[in-house]
């Protein structure tokens, strides 16, 4: 579980530095150099800074999505509670004791097909097909639970049609009602959105926007990714110039001051690292991202997918016939992240219970090796770029603190004690990270996370390492569980673990725990 070498450039690989009497001795990473010879920045984000201090980022906003969500399920509700008490429903009293549990899982089936989540020109036509299926189906589980549990109440299959039918009635005009009021309301208030793009798609994507104020979006300004200039810039767009928005203060200065609710991607951007960034800083800031006229999903930036459903199929899913894809990010969303952080309290938490004692027995052989100082801390980039303070057993003395921040470490180092080459060959020095879980500084399972002196350099030298900070780091990752330790190409742990994230699942976490346990018998070092 232990990574840290470096990987040279040119081949891919770590390279062993000449000795040096420093803490943790290593050949620094190289820095690319610009067209004119200066050091590339070093910031993160790779939109331009304006001068002065940057704006605080506005408040992630998201009553829109709740407001339509909490409408179409009182809806739904309405149109249940209607149907079981109609007259003549004579099993009326068993159907609403058997509601709750019905309504509920209706309300899963829906929100799982997207039903929750409409469009400004979402009809109930357009949600009509799944909602008949979903209706029918919980219509026959009730009529099932019904006749197991009152067998003099069973409902007969002309009733039970019946019911479904008006169920579906009610529902979709309820719907309609609610998807009426909205359009209405988007129609009479358009929201503040952002067009990225400055070519003729863009345009006329503006115009559209202006003449068609029903598709509730209202452009306030145009920013593309590689976009360079003045932040006073004016995009000329007929009789109403916007502005033109190039660096991420800007960005965040309109979202804050325009209250920016959506942002059209026209073009997505030859720089993917850059719209990348682009893409995480909106929907950061509670902006609902849209892409058009994708052809194909492998176009989007690196970690976005197109999301997709019953509602994004039908003719409504477009901006006055420009194709549009609603964009999110990829990786656990809020219910994925909660099962995952309830994983890593629960093992990390037994974890500590029962490696007690041999956190006992390290510390003491360390402090008996090598003298006073048993934790050794060091500062680590983890989720969103945030920094944290990592945990580990010393396993080199002395320990520079400045040094071991900025240079990297060699596996067979002279002044290494038995104990610590032990403590680092089994991986018992990654222990103490078992606490860092705990805070929530860190995850069981995620991308190794790096000093910031490096996650500088290896964000400028490969465009996708930056996008790993998407998931707070792990104690190991699939990077690890496939070997990517020590001397192993950098570019290639980067591309494992965007993958992870992407790909990711609480089983696949509980896979990469089980591997890890395994390996921890036939220990390699580092």
């Amino acid at each position: 579980m232990t990574t840290e070498h470096l990987d040279a450039p040119e081949s891919g690989r770590a390279t062993e530095p000449p000795p040096a009497q420093s803490a943790e001795p290593a050949t620094e990473a190289p820095v690319r150099q610009t067209p004119a010879g200066e050091p590339a920045p070093t910031a993160l984000f790779p939109l331009p800074r304006t001068g002065g201090d940057p704006p605080e980022p506005g408040p992630v906003r998201r009553p829109r999505g709740r407001r339509a969500f909490a409408a179409l399920l009182a809806a739904d509700c309405l149109a249940a509670g209607a149907t079981c008490a109609a007259p003549g429903v004579t099993a009326g009293g068993h159907l609403l004791t058997v509601l709750v549990p019905g309504l509920l899982t209706l309300t899963v089936l829906n929100a799982r097909g997207g039903l929750y989540r409409p469009t400004a020109l979402t009809g109930a036509l357009d949600e009509l097909p799944a909602l008949l299926g979903h209706i029918a189906a919980i219509w026959c589980v009730l009529a099932t639970a019904l006749a197991a549990t009152w067998p003099a109440h069973a409902l007969g299959w002309s009733t039970l049609a019946g019911l479904a039918a008006t169920h579906s009635a009610l529902a979709c005009a309820a719907r309609a009602a609610v998807h009426g009021v909205r359009r209405a309301a988007a129609r009479h208030r358009p929201a503040p959105t952002l067009v990225v793009g400055r070519g003729p798609v863009a345009r006329r994507l503006v115009d559209a926007l202006r003449e068609h104020p029903e598709y509730g979006m209202r452009p306030v300004g145009v920013l593309h990714p590689a976009a360079d200039g003045p932040d006073d810039a004016r995009w000329d767009a007929g009789e109403d110039p916007l502005p033109l928005l190039v660096s991420r203060d800007s960005v965040l200065r309109a979202v804050a001051q325009d209250s920016v609710r959506d942002a059209v991607f026209t073009d997505p951007g030859t720089d993917e690292a850059r719209t990348a960034e682009l893409f995480r800083l909106l929907t950061g800031q509670g902006c609902t991202v849209w892409l058009l006229d994708l052809p194909a999903s492998d176009a989007l930036p690196l970690g976005h997918r197109p999301l997709t459903g019953p509602v994004r199929a039908p003719a409504a899913a477009h901006l006055w016939g420009f194709r549009c894809h609603r964009v999110v990010p990829l990786g656990p969303h809020a219910s994925g992240r909660l099962r995952k952080r309830a994983l890593d309290l629960v093992v990390a938490v037994v974890a500590l219970l029962f490696a007690a004692p041999l956190l006992v027995a390290c510390a003491l052989a360390v402090r008996w090796a090598d003298g006073p100082g048993v934790l050794f801390r060091q500062e680590r980039v983890g989720q969103d770029g945030r920094p944290f303070v990592l945990l580990k057993f010393r396993t080199l003395r002395p320990a520079d603190t400045h040094e071991s921040a900025t240079l990297w470490s060699i596996a067979n180092d002279e002044r290494m004690s038995g104990v610590g080459r032990t403590l680092r060959r089994t991986s018992l020095d990654e222990l103490p990270q078992l606490w860092n879980v705990v805070r929530g500084d860190m995850s069981l399972v995620g991308p190794r996370p790096e000093r910031p002196h490096f996650v500088q350099r290896f964000s400028l030298s490969y465009p996708r390492y930056a996008a790993r900070h998407r998931m707070p780091g792990g104690v190991t990752g699939l990077a690890q569980v496939h070997g990517l330790r020590g001397d192993t190409s950098i570019e290639d742990r980067a591309r494992f673990d965007n993958h992870y994230i992407d790909t990711w699942s609480l089983w696949q976490d509980v896979r990469i725990l089980l591997r890890t346990a395994a390996s921890l018998f036939r220990p390699a070092g580092s």
